[in-house]
């Protein structure tokens, strides 16, 4: 199964938000029950923004680097984790591919899996201005969505961990593949740092706005299509509010 930047798996198909893969920890019972008021059948917010989560939202590099460190103390292969957090992005089984043979790559992914929890939530940071844009799309009386490829349990607590609070989170989605929940929760907009990211937010027909904070530059989040790109989400709120009050102005509402 294809994995995600950090090393979760990619679910094959987006189940229902109506289900407990939809929203973040908070709208879930004690039984793991998502919250419907997080689904897209709730009553419509103004708009919806998407999120990506790895080196948009949070600097999980120190976490994934960490994980790459015990999995070779664990196996006694050797995996240059230096090099390995450069190249976040692809699914892990092609990292994964550089270190180890073929018919131990998926039990290798499988035991990253496990070993993340412990050893990649407490390095991780929230990337500056995480929280704000967050707070700036519900603030305007819109709904922040996290759309990521990472295994939702552990993207969920990254989020909770460090006080980043989305009204859904989405998980095992990646690049064209975001744009199923995309797509159902009406996103106009998908703000990633990855390639990735912009195919995903144009094949769901929404706005591309790309951070320059991942592995990918400037120059190639242009060249890939990026409708928009911000040097960080420090400057997303300004943006938002720019094209929010263009767009009311489109439409001609006050």
């Amino acid at each position: 199964m294809p994995t995600d930047r950090a090393g979760q798996s990619i679910r094959p198909s987006h189940t229902s938000p109506t289900a407990d893969s939809t929203g973040n920890a908070g709208n879930a019972d004690s039984a793991g029950h998502a919250d419907p008021s997080a689904s897209p059948a709730s009553p419509a917010p103004r708009f919806t923004v998407g999120f990506d989560l790895d080196m948009t939202l949070i600097d999980s590099r120190p976490g994934i680097h960490a994980v790459y460190r015990a999995l070779s103390a664990e196996t006694g292969v050797w995996v240059d984790a230096d090099l390995a957090v450069t190249r976040l992005g692809p699914p892990l089984e092609q990292e994964l591919a550089h270190w180890f043979p073929d018919d131990q790559i998926q039990a290798m992914a499988d035991r990253f899996r496990e070993l993340y929890p412990a050893h990649a939530i407490d390095p991780t940071t929230a990337l500056p201005g995480a929280r704000e844009a967050i707070t700036a799309v519900q603030a305007l009386g819109g709904r922040a969505i996290v759309v990521t490829a990472k295994h939702e349990p552990n993207a969920r607590l990254h989020l909770d961990t460090l006080g980043i609070t989305p009204d859904a989170v989405i998980g095992w989605l990646w690049a064209e593949g975001k744009a199923e929940a995309l797509r159902e929760y009406g996103a106009y907009a998908y703000v990633g740092d990855h390639i990735g990211d912009v195919r995903g937010a144009h094949t769901a027909q929404a706005l591309a706005v790309a951070v320059a904070t991942g592995p990918c530059t400037p120059a190639e989040l242009r060249e890939a299509g990026a409708d928009v790109v911000l040097d960080g989400l420090g400057a997303f709120p300004g943006w938002l509010r720019a094209d929010r009050a263009d767009t009311r102005g489109r439409d001609g509402r006050s």
